[in-house]
């Protein structure tokens, strides 16, 4: 005998079960209703947060069906309770709870300038501590072979420098081949200035506009992104969206590495 099915629904009309999905930190999900689209931040009982790639947080139930992901839908539940996964820093690292800054090292990283410090602070800036790691900038890179005399690297006190449009031909690639310090190590990433290091995707453009050469690049962007042509400003939104490691493009990523690593090396 059949057992007794109380849904009169015929088969062929039901809906099809679809998985049931822990809401995960960083999980990516769009939600079907309104499709708002991010990664989760928080699940408490009943409802999950979302933070899209602008930084604008939503909170939405958890309803059976009630959300996409890889464009398939899901119910998404609330992660069983656990051990604590290792929370990580901003740059990846595993974090160190409690610990404390290291006294600061011999050695420095220069970067060329407030910028581009700001920029490796941001997500670097809790490993630097850790590592009693210095980074100063120096406006500019044209004086280097004078500075890196100045400051006089040995095996106890390297140099790490990382230099902007660091591309053949370029002038800063000259300036950094005629700096033969063996405890100098001078790299650098392929953009013009510091902001094209940062994904387009996390600033909310489609792409870092081409400035015509002989105008000053970071005001040709904003006027070209028909932002208001004040460049503190304008710096100050691009930072504000860089959360992570993963806000910025890999040459710049694997170059502070390398310097980090050289500074820091026994």
């Amino acid at each position: 005998m059949r057992a007794y099915d109380p849904d009169l629904t015929p088969s062929w009309k039901r809906s099809a079960p679809v998985p049931e999905v822990p809401a995960d930190p960083d999980l990516v999900v769009e939600e079907v209703s309104t499709g708002f689209c991010g990664a989760v931040i928080g699940c408490e009982a009943g409802t999950v947060t979302l933070e899209d790639r602008f930084g604008k947080h939503r909170v939405f139930p958890l309803e059976p069906r009630g959300f996409l992901l890889e464009g398939r839908p899901v119910t998404l539940v609330r992660p069983p309770a656990g051990p604590a996964r290792p929370s990580r820093t901003a740059s990846g690292s595993i974090a160190v709870p409690g610990a404390r800054a290291r006294v600061a090292r011999a050695g420095r990283i220069y970067v060329e300038g407030r910028h581009d410090a700001e920029l490796v602070e941001r997500v670097w800036g809790d490993d630097l501590r850790i590592e009693g790691v210095v980074v100063e900038y120096l406006e500019g890179v044209d004086d280097l072979p004078a500075v890196v005399r100045d400051f006089g690297p040995g095996p106890d006190a390297r140099l790490g420098v990382l230099v902007d449009h660091l591309v053949p031909g370029s002038k800063e690639s000259r300036i950094a081949a005629s700096v033969t310090d063996e405890h100098t190590l001078v790299v650098g990433h392929p953009y013009i200035d510091i902001w094209e290091a940062v994904k387009p995707a996390s600033v909310g453009i489609p792409a870092w506009p081409s400035v015509p050469r002989g105008q000053d690049w970071k005001t040709g962007v904003c006027r070209a992104l028909g932002w208001p042509e004040n460049t503190g400003a304008a710096w100050r939104h691009i930072l504000s969206r860089v959360r992570s490691y993963k806000d910025l493009e890999p040459e710049l990523l694997g170059r502070v590495e390398e310097l980090i690593d050289f500074v820091t090396a026994p």
